[in-house]
């Protein structure tokens, strides 16, 4: 569901220094005078003993804005679903031009009698979900990706807990109540979700046990950064506490993901939003007929709105919300060949682009909530496999693809863009539609000579373009 610090506070011991020199003049010597020891003041609060490093933190995490993400649900990834089913993948995954893996929440979930198996509920924020295997089987998958040059980030759910995590007990004055005194569930635009508690951000307490829990996992399974679920909901103040703290970690570069649109994500320390817009544009366009000129070009300004520097927007065309909801890409955007026409004006016009796990087998099968239903069978349409490999490898050979500033060209029915990076140059057209169209090219444009990105061959345009039902092209030179 997407509605869904270690803050280690080492007391300090505070020595009385005893033994202050002074001169006996009288002795006629330079011996110290003699002086009373003092007892050190023994710590008021020592806290929980510092948390030793596992492993060697990452060196490999790709900057941002080169990122390439994959988003695993361990529930329907493999056949056995669980940590060791993604770990016997890695090398697939690689394969595909992946730098980042995103795990869904891998924590102990509730069991009690308002739950629904939901993995954003969570039960334990330091604990391993037994289901998934042992925090050694996540150190190896950690440790495997980190050995083909992967990063690994952790979902996490700081919004509410399940009904039985022990904080609801032990720490009541951590939730949200009702005028009765009552902890109240989370409610959103008029949504109910009974199956989770809403915790109260105003509570200096548990925003430190929340961002302790957070940090833990840095030091004990050496992951490289998080996926924060639902982040807009919570107090900016909160997340510039838990960034800030992060950031504080200096032996590792960690990437930080909000599930969230509000720009002020961008100051509170996050190198990313998420791209809900563009999803919702993706759909009006290749489901529904609507403008890629009104929709794409628009939101390249009004996602980045608060973004500086290097901060990106993940952007997609299916992930564990919205392929249970809406359906997978290939059954929303026109059958194999729309689903990858979105992905290549995803993963090339802005930002950075997220796969969900069998995305790229051309599943058309969704996974729906609780994810326990379906699995993703691999192997499938290799051709459509073939298609993000080649996709992916030209992004990441080319800083116009990967990184270049965007001008948009597009019609109606095409989406169109130029991208320059220093003295890269990319020219990207895209069908959206399952019928021919014809695409005039602007006139500084016509009768230029590049290489497709895709294949290596030397391409020559003319003064328009005839693409058949959604056809792509990927120029550079």
């Amino acid at each position: 569901m997407s509605l869904f610090t270690n803050i280690h506070r080492t007391g300090l011991t505070l020595l009385v220094a005893a033994g202050l020199l002074s001169a006996c003049k009288s002795s006629g010597t330079d011996d110290p005078a003699p002086t009373t020891p003092t007892t050190p003041t023994p710590p008021t609060n020592p806290g929980p003993p510092p948390i030793p490093q596992y492993g060697t933190p990452f060196a490999g995490v790709p900057n941002r804005q080169d990122a390439v993400m994959y988003q695993v649900n361990m529930r329907a990834f493999s056949q056995t679903g669980n940590f060791a089913g993604v770990t016997a993948r890695l090398d697939s995954i690689r394969d595909l031009g992946v730098n980042v893996l995103y795990l869904m929440p891998i924590y102990p979930i509730g069991t009690d009698s308002k739950s629904v198996n939901s993995p954003y509920a969570v039960k334990d924020y330091k604990s391993v979900n037994a289901e998934f295997g042992s925090l050694d089987d996540l150190r190896a998958l950690v440790d495997g990706a980190h050995q083909r040059n992967m990063a690994v980030m952790l979902d996490w759910v700081a919004n509410h807990t399940s009904w039985d995590n022990p904080w609801i007990t032990q720490h009541p004055d951590w939730y949200q109540k009702n005028a009765a005194g009552a902890i109240t569930p989370v409610s959103n635009n008029g949504t109910t979700y009974n199956d989770v508690a809403q915790l109260d951000f105003t509570n200096a307490a548990m925003r430190l046990e929340m961002i302790s829990a957070l940090k833990s996992w840095v030091y004990t399974a050496n992951v490289d950064g998080f996926r924060f679920d639902y982040a807009d909901f919570q107090p900016n103040d909160f997340w510039k506490q838990a960034t800030d703290t992060l950031r504080n970690i200096k032996s590792h570069k960690l990437l930080l993901l909000a599930e969230g649109t509000r720009a002020a994500n961008f100051s509170s320390g996050f190198d990313y939003n998420f791209g809900f817009g563009w999803y919702g544009g993706i759909y009006q366009v290749y489901k529904n007929g609507a403008s890629a000129v009104s929709n794409f070009d628009a939101l390249n300004n009004s996602e980045y709105n608060g973004a500086s520097g290097t901060q990106q927007v993940v952007r997609y065309i299916t992930n564990h919300d919205v392929n249970g909801s809406d359906g997978t890409p290939v059954t929303l955007f026109g059958g194999k060949e729309g689903a990858m026409s979105a992905f290549v004006v995803t993963a090339l016009y802005k930002g950075v682009p997220m796969i969900y796990n069998g995305q790229e087998t051309g599943m058309s099968q969704a996974i729906t909530f609780p994810f326990t239903s379906v699995k993703v069978r691999w192997g499938r349409n290799p051709d459509v496999k073939r298609a993000y490999k080649q996709l992916l490898a030209a992004r990441a050979g080319s800083a116009a693809l990967r990184v270049g500033t965007p001008t948009p060209l597009s019609t109606r029915n095409v989406c169109a863009f130029t991208k320059t990076a220093g003295s890269e140059q990319a020219f990207v057209v895209a069908n959206t539609r399952n019928s021919p169209q014809v695409y005039t090219l602007p006139a500084n444009l016509a009768n230029t000579t590049w290489t497709d990105a895709l294949t290596g061959n030397s391409v020559t345009l003319d003064t328009q373009l005839a693409l058949p039902a959604y056809a792509y092209l990927v120029l550079k030179k």
